[in-house]
């Protein structure tokens, strides 16, 4: 996740409107997939409460802009089932299911994520967003859906925003480990830390995410 880009992000975000009836209200799972291909993640997890649905959907979106790769975490076979049922009209073969305790794979097997997407309403999204935020083996770009009347956002060890997109969407990024004399992955040990800027289209309502 080396760079912005601004034409993966919109073609992300347009292919997920093509794909679904879109309201007036922002789509958190088009959101989510803009900022995924905007970043040009490679290592995507996403660790959902139930079934897979339209955000592990449209996050094929993003792998298609980037080239990256795409890990689904449910809790059992039966959402394991009926997660392949829910994503049949999509392309299966680029998403790898995994059943498991989201806390664990993220901590271990999948500490080298550098874009992790976070159910709110799974019941240990606490435990499993705290895990994300410890040693890190690259800058990680971290998104908790459904957060609304959640508490996960206040106590976050790193800078966050709630944004008020969706059913909450809680949004951090959290650096990797230090490498070349105290640098941090993602970002100079001198220079000028990186902010997340929401601006309103006053005509359209739209909100636009961009990071300073």
């Amino acid at each position: 996740m080396g760079y912005m880009s601004a034409v993966n992000a919109t073609e992300a975000y347009i292919n997920t409107m093509k794909m679904g009836k879109r309201d007036n209200e922002p789509d958190v799972a088009e959101f989510i997939s803009a900022i995924a291909a905007g970043n040009n993640a490679q290592f995507m997890v996403i660790a959902c409460a139930s079934t897979a649905g339209l955000t592990t959907s449209y996050l094929i979106e993003a792998i298609h802009q980037t080239g990256g790769r795409l890990i689904c975490i449910v809790k059992g076979d039966e959402e394991l089932q009926s997660s392949k049922q829910a994503l049949i009209n999509s392309n299966m073969n680029q998403i790898e299911f995994v059943v498991g305790n989201a806390q664990s794979l993220l901590s271990n097997e999948y500490k080298s994520a550098d874009f992790v997407v976070i159910d709110c309403d799974l019941d240990n999204h606490v435990r499993i967003i705290e895990s994300v935020q410890i040693e890190r083996e690259k800058s990680t770009i971290v998104l908790g859906f459904n957060a609304f009347w959640k508490d996960s956002w206040l106590w976050s060890k790193t800078n966050s925003r709630l944004l008020p997109i969706g059913e909450g969407l809680l949004l951090m990024r959290v650096a990797g480990k230090c490498k070349n004399g105290g640098r941090r992955n993602g970002g100079g040990g001198g220079g000028r830390r990186s902010r997340w800027v929401v601006e309103v289209d006053e005509c359209t309502g739209e909100e636009h995410v961009f990071r300073m």
